[in-house]
């Protein structure tokens, strides 16, 4: 084990230490996409946090195995690829692929094992008729198979639903909505194995309780059990996850094989956008490639996705886009600076900084990921460093330590050729003087609306105190 990390315990409700169980490798699932279209922003704010806690992981010495599961068979997968006239495998295989497309592009490690629920069906079926030997499940009359919660006394931990009373005894029989996702405050028994149905299709499977498909909630379970056993080290995932999603993890799987289940939780906060919650009706619900298509590049969205701490709400907006442009502008200036003071020019590979002792200036900024994943300071003490760092003796330190802490962040510096002069055309002039002297005059909205229509053209005008300069986006 090299660094010892903290980290906030969902079910704890404090900051503990984390340790791998088995003293070497530290095992966590990550409860990964359903493949039914492509992921936005607030899925891809989870996924990159759970990388950066990877990366800090193994950067600080300690060996990983991340396994993150697709969801490849629900309610969602089904009635989409019959919507979309295609076999349930090559319509989940069509979304998987550009999944791994976005995760590529925002620098995202790939998991060690990332299985899916279609696959491993036959271990789901053995998990059910273990969890009816032993009385926390029962079938109904239609062939479905149910949890019976009451068979669980401690149900409502993680998500601390004793807190409201809860009383198991009433939930016997009491099933949730035929549907994999319930309503959030709905306690009932739920779903293991469905029953087929005739919008199913052909989007179905043997089992001893007749045809059907299993349960949402199960298939984590089943695969978690698989690859990682019935103890393991973390489960994390968004924070609407906690309730049900967990909650059933934990009953399903301590009820059916025993063990500890998950030793640690973390779960990642959900995203405002523009101040409000992200929805397709208020126009700002994102995904990687609506934000490409207005200008941004994966790294500028990256940056932006880890710059609140994850149990935070992050309020992503399209100027937070272009404050990471000039964030990742002035780390380009800062590392090519310290590069030509070390004489070097090629940055150390991920393999080759795992475990770097001496950080320099920037081990404060290691700190701050090492303490609860704090990325906010983890950045602010980055840049902080990068001041100082051109003028201590060491540039060679200096250098490798900002590498290290790139590397954990997962920050890909941009390729910036030589400037060359712009030639700016003379529309974009004409309307970036206009702008600046509805500044100047206070009209805020007049300013607004040009600093919009030279984003169309493709420019942006940023201010200083003695004028403003235009970039192109």
């Amino acid at each position: 084990m090299g660094t010892h990390m903290r980290l906030y315990d969902t079910l704890k409700r404090e900051v503990s230490e984390l340790k791998p169980l088995d003293g070497d490798t530290f095992g966590f699932y990550a409860c990964g996409p359903t493949v039914y279209g492509p992921a936005h922003i607030g899925n891809f704010r989870t996924f990159v946090v759970q990388d950066v806690f990877r990366r800090t992981l193994e950067l600080g010495g300690t060996n990983t195995k991340h396994v993150r599961n697709l969801t490849d068979v629900d309610d969602k997968t089904i009635r989409d690829s019959q919507a979309a006239g295609q076999t349930l495998k090559d319509f989940t295989a069509g979304w998987t692929e550009k999944f791994h497309a976005d995760c590529a592009a925002l620098n995202c490690l790939e998991p060690h094992i990332e299985p899916g629920a279609v696959d491993h069906i036959p271990q789901q079926i053995t998990m059910i008729e273990e969890l009816i030997e032993k009385g926390h499940a029962y079938a109904a009359e239609d062939g479905s198979v149910y949890f019976k919660i009451s068979s669980y006394p401690e149900y409502g931990k993680l998500s601390h639903l004793d807190e409201r009373e809860l009383d198991l005894g009433h939930t016997q029989n009491q099933r949730a909505n035929d549907s994999d996702e319930y309503e959030k405050d709905s306690v009932a028994d739920f779903v293991l194995w469905k029953a087929r149905r005739d919008e199913d299709g052909a989007n179905f499977w043997q089992s001893p309780w007749g045809e059907g498909r299993p349960g949402w909630h199960l298939e984590c379970s089943a695969m978690i059990r698989e690859y990682l056993g019935e103890s393991f080290d973390l489960h994390s995932g968004g924070e609407d996850l906690v309730f049900p999603h967990h909650e059933n993890e934990i009953a399903q799987s301590k009820c059916s094989c025993g063990g500890d289940f998950a030793a640690h939780w973390f779960h990642i906060t959900h995203l405002l956008v523009e101040g409000k919650k992200m929805s397709k009706s208020l126009g700002n619900f994102y995904r990687l490639d609506d934000l490409l298509e207005k200008g941004a590049t994966p790294a500028e969205v990256r940056f932006t996705l880890i710059g609140a701490h994850y149990r935070k709400q992050l309020n992503f907006t399209l100027d937070s886009i272009h404050a990471a442009r000039e964030a990742l502008g002035k780390l380009v200036k800062a590392e090519r600076a310290l590069a030509e003071a070390a004489g070097v020019d090629e940055a150390p590979s991920y393999e080759e900084l795992i475990g770097l002792e001496d950080k320099g200036l920037f081990d404060n900024a290691w700190l701050g990921l090492n303490e609860d994943l704090n990325t906010q300071r983890a950045i602010g003490a980055m840049f902080g460093a990068l001041r100082r760092a051109q003028n201590e003796p060491d540039p060679l330190v200096q250098w490798k330590g900002l590498h290290f802490i790139l590397a954990a962040l997962g920050i890909q510096l941009p390729v910036v050729e030589e400037e060359e002069a712009l030639e700016v055309p003379e529309e974009v002039k004409v309307l970036a003087e206009k702008r600046w002297a509805a500044k100047q005059g206070k009209d805020w909205a007049k300013s607004d609306e040009l600093r919009d229509k030279l984003r169309d053209l493709g420019w942006m005008a940023k201010d200083g105190s003695d004028g403003y300069s235009l970039e192109k986006i």
